[in-house]
This record gives structure tokens, C-alpha cells and sequence, in this order.
């Protein structure tokens, strides 16, 4: 098969990074696959196919002729089987490019969250349905945001499929950069990574945080990735006097390292579909505590492979990370059968088959 997987931009993003996965899995399989970015970046991925970024106009998200027929251009030489619409304006931005130009590969929409909790308004609701009617077939993350995008949308149950994130199996773990071991050193080290936006509630983690130090003073808390509220934050976390306990970090290529120094993954967002840090953290033997949202229970069995907690009871959470961190053989136990979880069924290899499988059932359908 010919394979276009399109992404957001050319950055180390949970969905980018999943995107550039599987493709290489596809095209170790065989298959001819491409990356086609809308809106340029310039990060590494471990694809070593063809990367080729449109550099499209994000002010021009409705209304981007040129953009669509650089994409329509793209689609028209390669000739792809399967055109595949990953995360934010990719799915749109797909749509338009066929209906305008008038190419003819079926569209696949990666869902990769909880959709219904997006669609608050009649317009937004309208809107997207219009959108999902026009894709061939869907993807989601989790067998909960299937059954949700089922709900929303009344997508036809014989297109849609679950094919959650893999992980790359390590054949050794990495080794910690200077930078990382000396955080690590220091004392108990949190660790939690994703896009600093409302969703993800990094201010609710920076006060579960505060009140773990209470207990644990010398613990420390770092947050890989970036976003709108990084000011915000910055300015609560000098609020709260944790300028020298919590270090936001930004965007980075070694995000196996961090986690893999950590005592501890947190992940308390508020809306989640899957989130791949999760399984790398099992993968990486460290222990997760997490809010009981989207996709998450189908990985973190509590008190099994990790502890979950209600996330309208941030208490508990608090409660978990201390647990955790004070029992190290609590903590031996949930990381040898997460690590044995993620390794039989969580796989890149293994995720790879069920895509390739469910772009031949469309193709021949």
C-alpha cells in the first residue's frame, strides 16, 4: 500500500510523535508511506522516510487555497491508497483539500480523544459532523473513544476500529544526560509530560505537587512540554515558592531520559484519549498515578498497573503519589506487571499490524 500520514507540524507531540512511529512500522512492512506536515517545524523524527512539510498559513485555517492544493499536488503524484488525518486541523484541512481539488484516497481519521467532551455547542457539533461524514473510516485510541465517537457522531460501526499507541520495545534503558541525573539526584523526582494546556491541569498539578513536598521535602517535579499557559504557570510556581522544586522544561528529544529518572509519571489531565507517555512509563519500569479519564483505566489497572484516582478528588491523588513514593514494594510490583502489559500487547510492531489490516478491509470494502 501507499500510505500519507498528515500531521499537525513537525514537532515532538504526542500525536507527531505516534504518527512518525507507525510509519516507520509501515514501511518496514513494505508499504510505501510519506509525512506530509501542514505547518512546518523542524523537529527529528525516527522516520526515515520522505518528511515533507507545506508550510501552510495557521491564520488561515478555514480558508487556505493554497495549502490545499499543495497537499491536493502532493496526493495527485503520490498516488496513496490511504490518506491518514492525525490530530488537530489535519482531519479539516484533508476534508477541504478533496472536496475542492477533488482527489480520490479515502481519508482515515486517528481519534485520538474523548470527542464528546470537545463538542459543547450546536455549531461545533454540526460542524465536525460534517467533517467525520466525509471520512472513509476511523481509528480510535481506546475502546472508550470509540464507543464516545460512536455516540457523537453515529459513525458506522463496521468503519471505525480501536488501534491504541505502541511504544518501542528498548533493548536497554537509555542513559541519563548530565542535566537529568543531577534533577534526579536531588531527591524523589515526579515527572509528568504533555502540552501545557486547560485540559492536561498542570495548575492542579503544581498543587497536588505542593502538598506531596509538605510530606516529602525534597521531592522535585518536572513537566516536559509546552503551550499557552507556560506564563501562567511560571507565574504560580514563583507564587507558591517551588522555584527551585519544580522545573518546567519545555519541548525535548530526550523525554525517555526524563521519565526513565523519574520516581514517579503524573498524569492528572481532566480529558485524555490514551496518552503514549503512559505505556512508555510502563515500558521504563516507573510507576504512573492518574486520573480515571478517556482511554486511561484500559491501560492503568488500578492497584495491577498503576494507581488511578477520581479526578474531581485531587486529595486522592495526592494520597497516591505519596503511597507510591514511601512503598518501594508497592511500587516493585505495579512496574513488573505494567512492564509485562506493555510488552505483549503494546508494542509498535504489534499496532502497526492492526492499522495495516484495517486499511485493507477499507480498501477492499
Amino acid at each position: 500500500m501507499k500510505i500519507i500520514q498528515i500531521i499537525q507540524k513537525q514537532q515532538l507531540r504526542g500525536a507527531e510523535i505516534f504518527a512518525s512511529q507507525l510509519s516507520r512500522q509501515l514501511l518496514s512492512r513494505g508499504h510505501e508511506c510519506i509525512m506530509v506536515a501542514l505547518y512546518g517545524g523542524d523537529a527529528q523524527f525516527s522516520f526515515e522516510g520522505k518528511v515533507l512539510n507545506l508550510n501552510a498559513n495557521p491564520g488561515k485555517r478555514f480558508f487556505d487555497l493554497g495549502g490545499w492544493k499543495a497537499l491536493s499536488n502532493i496526493i495527485k503524484e503520490f498516488k496513496p491508497d490511504v490518506v491518514q488525518a492525525n490530530a488537530s486541523d489535519t482531519l479539516k484541512f484533508s476534508v477541504f483539500s478533496k472536496m475542492i481539488y477533488r482527489w480520490k484516497a479515502p481519508v482515515i481519521f486517528r481519534n485520538a480523544n474523548k470527542m464528546g467532551d470537545f463538542i459543547d455547542t450546536r455549531p461545533k457539533k454540526i460542524f465536525n459532523q460534517w467533517l467525520v461524514n466525509q471520512c472513509t473510516g476511523v481509528v480510535s485510541v481506546s475502546r472508550l473513544c470509540q464507543a464516545d465517537f460512536q455516540k457523537t457522531f453515529k459513525f458506522k460501526a463496521e468503519n471505525i476500529t480501536t488501534a491504541e499507541v505502541g511504544v518501542n520495545i528498548l533493548e536497554k534503558m537509555p542513559e541519563l544526560p548530565q542535566d537529568v541525573s543531577r534533577v534526579a539526584n536531588e531527591g524523589p523526582l515526579m515527572v509528568s509530560v504533555g502540552s501545557l494546556v486547560p485540559e492536561k491541569n498542570h495548575e492542579g498539578l503544581l498543587k497536588i505537587f505542593s502538598q506531596v513536598k509538605s510530606k516529602i521535602p525534597n521531592a522535585r517535579l518536572a513537566i516536559v512540554g509546552d503551550g499557552k499557559l507556560r506564563g501562567l504557570l511560571q507565574n504560580q510556581i514563583r507564587e507558591m515558592n517551588l522555584i527551585n522544586q519544580v522545573f518546567l522544561l519545555g519541548f525535548r528529544s530526550d523525554v525517555l531520559c526524563w521519565i526513565h529518572a523519574a520516581d514517579l509519571f503524573v498524569l492528572p489531565s481532566l480529558t485524555e484519549g490514551l496518552p503514549g507517555v503512559i505505556l512508555e512509563s510502563f515500558m521504563l519500569k516507573v510507576p504512573v498515578v492518574a486520573n480515571d479519564v478517556g482511554g486511561i483505566s484500559e491501560v492503568v489497572l488500578n492497584k495491577q498497573t498503576g494507581l488511578l484516582t477520581d479526578p474531581d478528588k485531587p486529595e486522592k491523588f495526592v494520597d497516591a503519589c505519596l503511597s507510591l513514593l514511601q512503598n518501594k514494594n508497592m511500587r516493585e510490583s505495579l512496574v513488573e506487571n505494567a512492564y509485562a502489559l506493555v510488552k505483549e500487547k503494546f508494542s509498535n510492531e504489534a499496532i502497526a499490524m492492526r492499522f495495516e489490516t484495517f486499511y485493507k478491509q477499507l480498501i477492499q470494502n
